[in-house]
C-alpha cells in the first residue's frame, strides 16, 4: 500500500504542491528518496531515521521508497523532512492515513525530533488554503503562516507533539497570526538643512513612485535625503503587506512571524553581484529588487556598480517583475520598487569646485556619468543636482517641513490615485499609467500641451521621456489638488527632466 502526505516546492513566490508517496515493500532493507531531490532532501532519510529512533520507533527491515511527485520538478530544501516522516508514520499505521492526506506539511527535523523553522511558511499556507488542507509547520513558523486566515495552521514544537495531535492524545490549538508593526523612523526630513529642490523631488517621487537620480559632491546630503524617504511614504496596504511578506518569507527575513506595514528600504553595496541585485544563485533566490517590492531600492555610488548589473535594471523598471532563468530554474518575482540612485558628478566628486577639481575636469565627469547608459538614464523621471550646503547654514536651526507634514500630502495624493485607478487593473500609481490610461489622466490644457511640444522638439525627448514627463506632471497636479494638468505642472516636471541650464 502507498501512503501519501503533501508539501510544497518553491518556484519564485509560487509554492507548487508536491505529493510525498511512501511504499514499504518486501526486500532488502533500504531507505530511498527519488523524485529529483537535492542534497538536503536526500539527507532527510538520516534525519527522519534518527528522529523516529529518538521516539523509540524502529523502521521495519523492509524496502522503504519515498517518491516526490511530480518527479520532474526539482526538490530543494530541508522542509521535506516533516512530510516524509508523516508519510512513513502513516505507512506504519501510527498515524491515520486520511488525516495525513488532508495535511500539507513542511519543517526540518533535528535528530531528537524537534522541529526546526524553515523558510516559505507564508506562501505554503496560501497553497494549503487553495488545496483546502491543514498546514502543519514548526512552532516558530506558525505565527507567520497564520496570516493566511483561510488555512488552519497547526504548529507543534516537535514530531512527538504532531503525533500526539493527530492521534487525539493532546490536541493543539491553531496558530495565531503575528503582530502587525509599523516601525517609527527617527530620521526626519526637517533634519536636512537646505536642499529644498531635492526635498521637493523626494516628495514628488514618493507621491507617484517616480524613479529619482541625485547627483552631487561627496557630503552634500544625497544619502541623508534618500534615507528619509521611508518616513514620507504611506504604509503598505494589507494586500501589499502580504505580497511583500511572501517574498521576505522565502528569504527568511520575517521576524517572529510579524508582518510589517512599513515599506521595505533596501540599500545594497555597489560591489553587489548581478545575482544579488536581480536574483539568482542556488535555487534562483529573490534579489534586492524583489526584496524592495512595494518599497524603495536605494543604490548609492550608482556609476560604481558593474555595467552588467546596471543594465539588468532596465526591464524590471518597466515591467515591475523579473524573470530569473537558469538551467534548472525559471522563476518570476515581482519587483515594483521606487529606485533612488545617488552619484558623484565625477570620479573625484569635486568637478563643480575649480579649487578642488582634478586636472581632467570636465571630461572626467562625462566619462564617469557615462557609465550610466542612455536607456537607463532615460528611465529616471526625476534628476536633481544636490549642491554642497554652506558651512554657515549648518549652524542654523532646522526650518524645513517635518516628515509628518510631507507624508500627509503624499498620502492625500496617493489616495487620489487609488480612487482614479480603481477600474484600471495593474495600475496603482501614476508611474504605472501608460497608453490610453495616461492620455485620460494626464492630458494637459492648451498651454501645457504647447509647452510640452516645444520642449519635446527642442530637447529631443524620446517617447518614453515624453510620457514620463506627463506622469510626473500628473503627480505634481495631484499634490496641488488640481483636476487637470496645467502649464505650471508641465514646467516643473520638465525642470526635473532636462539638464541644468537648459
Amino acid at each position: 500500500m502507498v501512503t501519501r502526505a503533501y508539501t510544497v516546492a518553491f518556484e519564485g513566490i509560487e509554492a507548487r504542491l508536491v505529493e510525498v508517496q511512501c511504499a514499504v515493500a518486501p526486500g532488502l532493507p533500504a531507505f530511498s528518496i527519488v523524485g529529483l531531490p537535492d542534497k538536503a532532501v536526500s539527507e532527510a532519510r538520516e534525519r527522519v531515521r534518527a528522529s523516529l529512533a529518538a521516539l523509540s520507533i524502529a523502521l521495519p527491515s523492509r524496502r522503504i521508497t519515498i517518491n516526490l511527485s511530480p518527479a520532474d520538478l526539482p526538490k530543494e530544501g530541508s522542509h521535506f523532512d516533516l512530510p516524509i516522516a508523516l508519510a512513513l508514520l502513516a505507512a506504519l499505521d501510527i498515524l491515520p492515513k486520511d488525516t495525513v492526506e488532508s495535511t500539507l506539511a513542511l519543517g526540518e527535523l533535528s535528530l531528537d525530533g524537534t522541529l526546526v523553522p524553515v523558510i516559505g511558511a507564508l506562501p505554503a499556507a496560501m497553497t494549503a488554503a487553495e488545496e483546502e488542507k491543514t498546514l502543519l509547520c514548526p512552532r516558530a513558523c506558525g505565527a507567520e503562516a497564520a496570516w493566511v486566515a483561510a488555512a488552519t495552521v497547526i504548529a507543534p514544537a516537535s514530531l512527538t507533539a504532531a503525533i500526539r495531535h493527530y492521534t487525539g492524545q493532546a490536541l493543539l490549538d491553531p496558530a495565531v497570526a503575528g503582530q502587525v508593526s509599523t516601525a517609527e523612523t527617527r530620521r526626519d526630513l526637517s533634519e536636512v538643512k537646505g536642499q529644498e529642490r531635492a526635498k521637493r523631488a523626494l516628495e514628488i517621487a514618493a507621491a507617484g513612485r517616480h524613479h529619482l537620480l541625485l547627483i552631487g559632491a561627496p557630503g552634500s546630503g544625497k544619502s541623508m535625503l534618500a534615507q528619509r524617504l521611508p518616513g514620507i511614504l504611506p504604509p503598505l496596504s494589507p494586500r501589499e503587506a502580504l505580497d511583500t511578506s511572501m517574498i521576505h518569507s522565502l528569504a527568511g527575513l520575517l521576524n517572529e512571524g510579524g508582518i510589517s506595514r512599513t515599506r521595505p528600504f533596501m540599500e545594497p553595496h555597489h560591489t553587489a553581484s548581478r545575482a544579488a541585485i536581480v536574483g539568482g544563485g542556488k535555487g534562483a533566490k529573490p534579489g534586492q529588487i524583489s526584496l524592495a517590492h512595494n518599497g524603495v531600492l536605494f543604490m548609492d555610488e550608482f556609476p560604481e556598480y558593474e555595467r552588467a548589473v546596471l543594465e539588468t535594471l532596465r526591464q524590471p523598471i518597466e515591467t515591475g517583475e523579473v524573470v530569473v532563468a537558469r538551467a534548472n530554474a525559471h522563476v518570476r518575482y515581482p519587483c515594483r520598487f521606487l529606485l533612488i540612485a545617488a552619484a558623484n558628478p565625477c570620479k573625484c566628486g569635486h568637478m563643480a569646485d575649480p579649487a578642488r577639481a582634478c586636472a581632467r575636469a570636465p571630461v572626467c565627469g562625462e566619462d564617469y556619468l557615462g557609465r550610466i547608459s542612455g536607456p537607463l538614464m532615460d528611465r529616471f523621471d526625476l534628476r536633481v543636482d544636490v549642491p554642497p550646503v554652506a558651512f554657515s547654514d549648518l549652524d542654523l536651526p532646522a526650518t524645513g517641513e517635518t516628515s509628518q507634514t510631507v507624508a500627509a500630502r503624499v498620502a492625500a495624493a496617493r489616495d487620489r490615485q487609488t480612487a482614479r485607478f480603481r477600474d484600471d487593473p495593474g495600475v496603482q500609481v501614476n508611474a504605472d499609467a501608460e497608453g490610453g490610461v495616461l492620455e485620460r489622466i494626464a492630458s494637459p490644457d492648451a498651454a501645457g500641451r504647447a509647452l510640452m511640444l516645444r520642449a519635446a522638439d527642442r530637447f529631443g525627448l524620446s517617447a518614453r521621456g515624453y510620457h514620463r514627463v506627463l506622469r510626473v506632471a500628473r503627480t505634481i497636479a495631484d499634490l496641488a489638488e488640481a483636476e487637470q494638468v496645467s502649464a505650471d505642472h508641465i514646467a516643473e516636471a520638465l525642470s526635473f527632466r532636462l539638464p541644468p541650464g537648459s
